[in-house]
């Protein structure tokens, strides 16, 4: 099932942001899934559509497995809740992300995770290896931003979008990794990317030295890599699969 073909329970919800808001609370149990959790903490965030510089991001106090389209929470750039909501946001997680949305073009999305595998490579003096499958899937694509501390510091972000640039993914040293996007899928299918790079990496470097993949072979990898090629999709139907998996263990989210 499409999960715009519920109608929004409330008056007033544009039929454009319910939609919205099914598909980002699906991706919310999608990382629950995966065990890409954090307690309540880390973020997934998306513009609503509209003239209004508007997003949409997860209560402050419940699980990603809680998030469902109606508790979702709208907020503007400065983090300040947009309309009527029964739970808090938490301001300093929205710091990173509201920086994002409003200096890097395009970044309509913005995903960030504290997995094991992606904060073990975060804090790795060399960061990621170009030595597996997934990693050089990542030519020219990666960046990385030095640590800070905690991200509560507004005037963090430019600094942060400087060394963005336009490349989706992101390692945020010490602290986790980042990913964004035009779209709630194409930004998912970058992070797996990174996060599953990660992953081998952790394994692959226990057994010692690995094989560092040439910069010509990384530039082709990366060039027909599906996950950043909109003929195949850029992760749509990835992304659909896991859909419909959540909706086989638990549909609540898209009410």
């Amino acid at each position: 099932m499409n999960p715009a073909s519920n109608p929004p329970p409330h008056s007033g919800i544009d039929p454009s942001e319910w939609a919205l808001r099914v598909d980002l609370a699906a991706c919310y149990r999608i990382f629950a899934m995966l065990g890409w959790t954090e307690l309540i903490y880390n973020h997934i965030t998306v513009r609503v559509p509209g003239p209004q510089r508007h997003f949409l991001i997860n209560p402050f106090g419940l699980h990603y497995s809680e998030v469902t389209a109606s508790n979702l929470v709208k907020i503007d750039l400065a983090g300040k809740v947009v309309g009527r909501s029964d739970w808090p946001i938490n301001p300093a997680g929205f710091t990173v992300h509201g920086a994002i949305h409003a200096g890097v073009e395009g970044a309509h999305c913005v995903m960030h995770t504290h997995t094991t595998a992606g904060m073990a490579v975060a804090c790795s003096r060399a960061g990621l290896s170009m030595s597996n499958f997934y990693s050089a899937q990542l030519h020219g694509k990666l960046a990385y931003h030095d640590f800070e501390g905690i991200t509560v510091h507004a005037d963090e972000g430019p600094r942060l979008v400087r060394a963005i640039g336009d490349r989706p993914a992101v390692i945020l040293r010490n602290h986790g990794l980042l990913a964004w996007s035009d779209s709630i899928h194409r930004c998912f299918a970058i992070l797996w990317l990174l996060n599953r790079a990660c992953e081998i990496q952790l394994a692959s470097m226990s057994m010692g030295a690995v094989i560092e993949i040439p910069e010509d072979i990384q530039r082709k990898c990366t060039a027909d890599s599906l996950q950043f090629d909109e003929r195949f999709g850029a992760g749509r139907d990835m992304y659909d699969a896991l859909v419909r998996q959540v909706d086989r263990i638990d549909s609540s989210y898209r009410y």
